[in-house]
């Protein structure tokens, strides 16, 4: 695989702002601010939903062509000192052994490291951060608590992992980490991959919840940024087939396949059944350019884009709430005078990739609302019911190949029954367990 274009690609891509110290604000630390749906809508408008955006583009197309494990020669000494606080806290697990409790769920002895973590959380920055940056704990700080679950209901979920995403995007917004393709290879590769670890130990240890799942109908209970970054690292070959998730077990050459060994680790039965998505990708999408699209899209509608993940994330300061109205729908904007310009909504998401460098979509809102209702629907019973009723995307609407009918086989395609591909709808008597939702 062809490691250069990786770099190639990035470099092509806007560069990521710079946010001095000496500019935050002490009353703008970050605070729950997102209650409604119209706020999420808001929030697609910001500077700082625009900036996770193009960090997210950005790490992606850095592990373009590269493979695990990764060892850079020169590696950076920021993110040798982040992966040391990381090994601390996996210390902790040690120190603080799970309770003999008869629960199925959440052992009580993750409570107990998570007051660790919030009674030590600002020692730990400190020694992390350099004294020039320590006038940023209080903007960083909120995003590393909430990067490992929810010590209330103690489980573990996609808003969780996107926490931890926002922690490492301040601490590239205030240049403690690089934006360069060389060290953001190394916060996917060697980063990202030691926090997955990490959270994986966490969830065995204290039988930590999935915050929120979709069930059978969820990518995948705990994580899904392993899924987006595993697709860019296999994006520009051709030798690893897509279909090759089908044949466990697989190496642990990438993020996407790690991710898929993990699910056969901790679930029994047919991986139709326990993973309908990730089978359906696997089964109907022949390219791994298309898979990664489609996850980017997927991600911004099934997590970014509901309001019961994203309702915890913390923001403010570093990650920008520039938006105007935030209570008004987004089709009807109004002018507010002296109000802070937003961001154009900008879906995250690459807008076609044969090519090696691609940019950034520039979209409207109409036109992103108008792409989201053409659309193909889940075959999740309770799904159409909401397509005529939202100018956005409904409740559970994939987007890009993981809700296309080109995922289904050919000859269900063709107009064959798709009653052994689908799995029962869940029961309506009863609510997801978790129920306090993401984060």
């Amino acid at each position: 695989m062809a490691a250069s274009t990786s770099s190639t690609s990035s470099a092509t891509l806007p560069a990521l702002r710079h946010v001095p110290v000496s500019s935050l604000n002490p009353a703008d630390t970050p605070v729950l601010r997102i209650k409604t749906d119209d706020d999420v809508e808001a929030w697609k408008r910001t500077r700082g939903y625009q900036d996770y955006g193009l960090f997210l583009r950005r790490l992606s197309e850095s592990v373009v062509g590269h493979t695990l494990p990764y060892n850079d020669p020169e590696p950076e000494e920021a993110i040798l000192a982040v992966l040391g606080m990381l090994d601390t806290l996996d210390g902790w697990i040690d120190d603080i052994p799970p309770l003999p409790t008869p629960q199925r769920f959440g052992n009580l002895a993750f409570r107990t490291w998570g007051k660790r973590l919030e009674e030590r959380s600002g020692t730990l920055l400190k020694a992390l951060l350099p004294d020039a940056l320590h006038a940023a704990i209080p903007f960083v700080e909120p995003y590393l608590l909430t990067s490992f679950g929810s010590f209330t209901r103690m489980d573990y979920g996609t808003g969780h992992e996107t926490s931890f995403a926002l922690f490492l995007l301040c601490l590239t917004l205030v240049r403690f980490l690089a934006p360069e393709p060389r060290i953001e290879r190394q916060v996917v590769l060697n980063l990202y991959l030691r926090y997955l670890r990490l959270c994986w130990r966490l969830q065995d240890v204290y039988k930590l919840e999935p915050a929120g799942s979709h069930g059978v109908w969820g990518l995948d209970d705990y994580v899904f940024l392993s899924y987006i970054f595993g697709s860019a690292q296999l994006r520009d070959q051709k030798e690893i087939l897509v279909t090759a998730v089908l044949h466990p077990p697989l190496p642990s050459t990438n993020l996407y396949f790690m991710s898929i060994m993990r699910i056969h680790e901790v679930k029994t039965g047919p991986f139709h059944e326990h993973s309908s998505q990730l089978h359906s990708i696997a089964t109907g999408v022949q390219y791994w350019t298309k898979v990664h699209i489609g996850l980017f899209k997927m991600y911004e509608a099934e997590v970014l884009g509901k309001r019961v993940v994203v309702q915890h994330l913390p923001l403010g300061g570093l990650l920008e709430w520039n938006a105007p109205q935030q209570h008004l729908p987004a089709s009807a904007p109004t002018e507010v005078p002296n109000a802070p310009s937003a961001a154009p909504y900008t879906t995250m998401a690459p807008t076609s990739m044969p090519t090696r460098h691609p940019t950034l979509n520039r979209g409207s809102a109409r036109t992103f609302a108008h792409s989201m209702t053409q659309t193909a629907f889940t075959a999740a019973p309770w799904a159409a019911q909401r397509a005529t009723h939202s100018p956005m995307v409904p409740a559970r609407m994939p987007l890009g190949p993981t809700s296309s009918t080109a995922l289904r086989p050919s000859s269900i395609r063709a107009g064959g029954s798709a009653a052994t591909m689908t799995p029962p709808p869940p029961p309506t008597s009863h609510p997801p367990s978790g129920g306090g939702g993401e984060v």
